[in-house]
């Protein structure tokens, strides 16, 4: 993957989309949001383009986890990287969510250099 192009994020707060839109500025992708896990299989329906997702483990309606069950049982979408955002106190989750096939997690709150560093170290993006 030469640059990130485009990211799904999915996360049940709208405030915090925001927020990830602010922390990713910096790699000039186009950025699609969803409130919990259905909203986001259906928007990756429409831009199966997608490079990356981040996960709200925690969600209405479609935990992370499940999300990440019905994305990998997917072909088209199984090799997408997908990075959690987990909770204190939900480090259980995170590590069930790496074992489905989640590239890494991050615990919120974060500052933007954390998730700068994890996807560096992820080899998610290339300067």
């Amino acid at each position: 993957m030469n640059a990130l192009k485009k990211i799904l994020i999915i996360d049940d707060l709208p405030e915090l989309h925001l927020i990830y839109k602010m922390m990713l500025i910096r790699y000039q992708c186009e950025i699609i949001s969803a409130l919990n896990g259905q909203d986001g299989l259906d928007l990756l329906a429409k831009h199966p383009d997608v490079d990356l997702i981040l996960l709200d483990i925690n969600m209405p309606l479609m935990t992370g986890l499940d999300f990440i069950r019905a994305v990998k049982e997917q072909e088209q979408y199984s090799l997408i990287p997908i990075i959690l955002v987990s909770t204190p106190g939900m480090e259980s989750d995170a590590g069930k969510g790496l074992r489905l096939g989640a590239q890494g997690c991050i615990k919120k709150p974060f500052a933007p250099r954390d998730l700068h560093l994890l996807l560096d170290k992820l080899d998610l993006v290339h300067a």
